[in-house]
């Protein structure tokens, strides 16, 4: 949606203006400069496809009659505030007198809480967004971040830090009038089959914002091919959330949506109760299928571990390293790399053998080494170990313990196979 500053009102360029510009802005009699006050609200008839613009309400206090300006008296919109026509008759407009139908942006529409059609809470309503569509201005949307109360309050330099969120009007819209002008909430019209053809990105991000009966019954509209993606998408804390008040049958139907791999992704952030329960309902030979892929995707770094690598003092000379090397009897599978330390201390560092091949007898291996060295922890998964093979490109990685003393190696080549087999 293009947002301008400079909107005019009878041409036909789908400009677009944010009621918030407008609120409380000067109201000026075209080509004469007189004032006739501040617009207080824009009045909306309800109609399709969107409300359309029938007049600019002025409210002036002190008891002085409120004035009514119908749309087609206006000439201009812009941030500096309205430009209209001479009232026909007099100095002052007529008073504003509701009509059936009609809707104020300020009034019934700004600060009142959206909610979607089982009255579950989204978010306040912070803006309006009018839209030039066919010479005429209609209400498209509604802005629910935070940048409809800064421009409100005249703080520009804030609201470009934050990402507009618009929900277009057909989405939002009072059931009736009376809904409009006596409730404090406006109902999120999405009907079940609008919701299938939102992003599941966005369906995520609500789930997220959601809890407890909310949020199960956000995901209960859902068609289950369209909730299992939005469930892919969604942060472990609310994927445990929605499996933990699935019903049976409902959960069945998910899982039977989701590919194999997501439904692995999707066990492994659930407590191990709540897995075997869902695996339960599986059909063979799918849940031995899956029961596999969880068990290698649940071992941990010391199942990979072997005890086949060097370790050497940093003060040791490459000859002495070259004569520790032969003395191994290492294949060159354990020799890849020598990892320095002081006895059974921590590691400092790591230097490659292809490097000692190179250096000077003299040179020693705290002069060679590298460091920090890139470590795997005895609780890390074979997920995280892929990842770290994936990122360093190393052939073997140490396993420690929290004191970064060394137990053992893993080798790419045992992960690539594990993979394989999974």
């Amino acid at each position: 949606m293009n947002q301008t500053g400079n909107a005019h009102a009878h041409d036909t360029g789908g400009r677009t203006i944010y009621f918030s510009r407008l609120f409380k802005k000067p109201v000026h009699v075209s080509g004469e400069g007189k004032r006739l006050g501040k617009v207080s609200d824009i009045v909306f008839a309800l109609e399709e496809p969107a409300p359309r613009a029938v007049g600019v309400y002025l409210y002036h206090g002190w008891g002085k009659p409120d004035e009514f300006v119908p749309w087609d008296r206006v000439v201009e919109l812009f941030r500096a505030g309205i430009l209209v026509k001479a009232p026909e008759q007099g100095e002052h407009y007529p008073p504003f007198e509701d009509q059936p139908g009609w809707i104020l942006a300020d009034k019934h529409l700004m600060g009142r809480t959206v909610l979607d059609i089982d009255d579950r809470k989204i978010e306040a309503v912070n803006d309006v967004v009018l839209q030039q569509v066919d010479s005429q201005w209609r209400l498209v949307a509604v802005d629910t971040s935070f940048n409809g109360f800064l421009r409100k309050w005249r703080l520009p330099w804030l609201h470009t830090l934050i990402r507009d969120d618009l929900i277009p009007w057909k989405f939002v819209q009072p059931l009736s009038i009376e809904d409009a002008t006596t409730s404090e909430t406006l109902q999120l019209s999405v009907a079940r089959a609008q919701l299938q053809d939102l992003p599941k990105e966005d369906l995520a991000d609500v789930l997220e914002e959601l809890s407890g009966e909310e949020q199960t019954a956000l995901f209960s509209a859902l068609e289950p091919e369209k909730a299992a993606e939005t469930l892919t998408e969604a942060e472990p804390r609310a994927q445990r959330q929605i499996m933990a008040n699935l019903r049976e049958e409902r959960a069945l139907t998910i899982l039977a949506s989701l590919s194999t791999p997501q439904l692995v992704d999707l066990l492994t952030v659930l407590p191990h109760d709540d897995q075997m329960d869902l695996l339960k309902l599986l059909p063979e030979p799918r849940q031995t299928r899956v029961r596999g892929l969880l068990s290698e995707r649940e071992a941990k770094a010391t199942d990979f571990m072997d005890q086949e690598y060097l370790t050497i003092a940093p003060d040791a000379t490459v000859a002495e390293a070259k004569a520790r090397i032969r003395a191994s009897g290492l294949d060159y599978h354990g020799i890849s790399y020598l990892y320095v330390q002081v006895a059974q201390g921590p590691v400092l560092g790591v230097v490659d053998a292809r490097q000692i091949l190179l250096a000077t007898d003299p040179e020693t291996m705290e002069s060679l080494m590298v460091n920090p060295v890139v470590t795997a922890e005895m609780d890390d998964v074979r997920e995280d170990l892929t990842a770290m093979f994936s990122k360093y490109h190393f052939r073997m990685i140490p396993v420690v313990d929290a004191e970064d003393r060394i137990h053992g190696v893993v080798r790419h080549g045992d992960m690539m196979k594990a993979s394989a087999k999974a």
